[in-house]
């Protein structure tokens, strides 16, 4: 099989990945070459689609521990999963859906949901029947991630989850929303994580989902003491990324915020080998350094410093200079000269 069909990521720096595009097959083979592999990673189903015979498809599927994450674009097509596919099929799977460009409609147990793009998530069950229609925006293809989760990995009675089987569930804010950027991130830039990081990024990924279909059945209680910590720190973290900017940003805001005491944030942290403080320095050193770093920033080293927190023009440069080996001018000068 070519490798340009069929690719294969990882080593030791990334995480395990497969890739596929079908646009190096004849076009008469790609449906075919496609579906045989995505059904492999998703569920097998009857799909019917207008551009059957010349289907430009891609795919990259990421393993991460319990849970497998595929990252799909497609032409417009209807799937059918009918009793008949699910009694073949083995394990009991639920099946995490987060359209990004696109129009999707989901049918299961009598629910039929309409989902907006970039705004909604769903959970279907693979163990049983389901229609999903996936229509492209134009002529170009729809942008889905799914993500494949063992019903055990769920620490959620199953017949709580059935009740949201095919439920449209906010993906642009709350705990949802954060699911959402953690998957998002994960499928853009899947080398920025090394294989060793897999396990721990598929457990965020549960931890929040589960925190986030709690929150939405109102049994949060139900989850246990790492799943809402976790939840929460993902909160906190994107609370920061936030507020960066602002002057009034520091662990006792960022715990008046949250509802919790300056000490209980700083043992929500403990397991991360770093400090709030620590955290909110480093975020917004880097910040610095992006805008050092482009050509297009005109500002004064000490305007892009007084803009992120460091006011202080000595105690800024004392802090980059240990950071990133350069003082700030030294590394913008650097980049400029890389760059031409």
């Amino acid at each position: 099989m070519q490798e340009s069909i069929l690719a294969y990521g990882g080593g030791e720096q990334v995480l395990p990945n497969l890739v596929v595009d079908t646009t190096v097959l004849p076009p008469a083979e790609r449906f075919e070459f496609w579906y045989a592999l995505v059904a492999q990673e998703t569920a097998p189903a009857h799909i019917s689609s207008a551009q059957l015979d010349n289907f430009v498809a891609y795919a990259q599927a990421i393993d991460l521990g319990r849970i497998r994450m595929t990252s799909l674009r497609y032409p417009s097509l209807d799937s059918t999963r009918p009793a008949k596919l699910v009694r073949r099929a083995e394990g009991n799977v639920y099946q995490l859906a987060i359209p990004l460009t696109g129009r999707s409609a989901l049918i299961q147990d009598r629910t039929e949901t309409t989902l907006e793009a970039a705004h909604h998530f769903t959970l279907l069950d693979t163990a049983r029947p389901h229609v999903a229609r996936h229509h492209a925006d134009g002529p170009g293809l729809a942008t889905t991630i799914t993500v494949q989760i063992p019903h055990a990995a769920l620490p959620l009675p199953p017949d709580r989850i059935r009740r949201l089987l095919a439920t449209p569930m906010p993906s642009h804010l709350g705990v949802g929303g954060l699911l959402a950027h953690h998957l998002r991130s994960i499928a853009a830039h899947p080398e920025q994580y090394e294989p060793a990081q897999a396990e721990i990024l598929g457990g965020v990924a549960l931890d929040l989902l589960a925190a986030a279909l709690a929150q939405y059945l109102d049994v949060e209680d139900a989850l246990t003491p790492e799943t809402r910590q976790t939840a929460l720190r993902a909160r906190v973290v994107d609370f920061i990324d936030r507020h960066l900017d602002s002057a009034e940003l520091s662990p006792r805001s960022v715990a008046a915020v949250h509802h919790i005491s300056p000490r209980s944030l700083h043992r929500l942290f403990e397991a991360e080998a770093t400090t709030v403080a620590e955290l909110i320095r480093t975020k917004r050193l880097e910040q610095c350094r992006r805008d050092l770093a482009n050509p297009l920033l005109r500002q004064p080293v000490h305007a892009i410093a007084a803009r992120w927190g460091f006011p202080d023009r000595a105690h800024f440069s004392r802090l980059f200079r240990s950071r990133y080996g350069h003082s700030p001018q030294a590394y913008r000068t650097a980049v400029a000269h890389q760059d031409r």
